[in-house]
């Protein structure tokens, strides 16, 4: 019981590597049970945990079109928990958790299709 520091939940997988990939455009995360995803910037900044992105609520979550060439500016290690990725275009108010960044990935697919439809549903660009 006392492993997991009052919770019934196993501990989330760790990040053992974390890196800027293919000019920066991506993200590139290596888990310590053996995953690893590499998550474009594109998704990432449209998918930022921020309250400007996420709203307070589902509901107020906001699509954000013209993303496609946004680049990660900057990694910033917040405390051993997470990190704030910096864009540049000057968003860095997302902090990606270590559960995040790993749910993320595995639903990758699903929550990038699900912005794709969003957008064209607004009649919005990728740009």
């Amino acid at each position: 019981m006392g492993e997991n520091h009052g919770s019934d939940c196993p501990a989330a997988p760790w990040p053992t590597e974390l890196r800027v990939v293919n000019e920066r455009h991506a993200l590139a995360v290596t888990f310590d049970d053996g995953t690893s995803f590499t998550l474009p910037a594109e998704y990432l900044r449209v998918e930022s945990p921020s309250a400007e992105v996420q709203g307070h609520m589902p509901e107020e979550k906001i699509t954000i079109p013209g993303k496609r060439a946004v680049r990660i500016a900057q990694v910033e290690p917040v405390g051993n928990y997470a990190v704030r990725l910096i864009f540049d275009d000057g968003h860095g108010t997302g902090l990606y958790t270590w559960p995040l960044l790993y749910s993320y990935g595995l639903e990758q697919e699903e929550k990038f299709g699900a912005y794709l439809k969003a957008l064209e549903a607004q009649g919005l660009s990728r740009g």
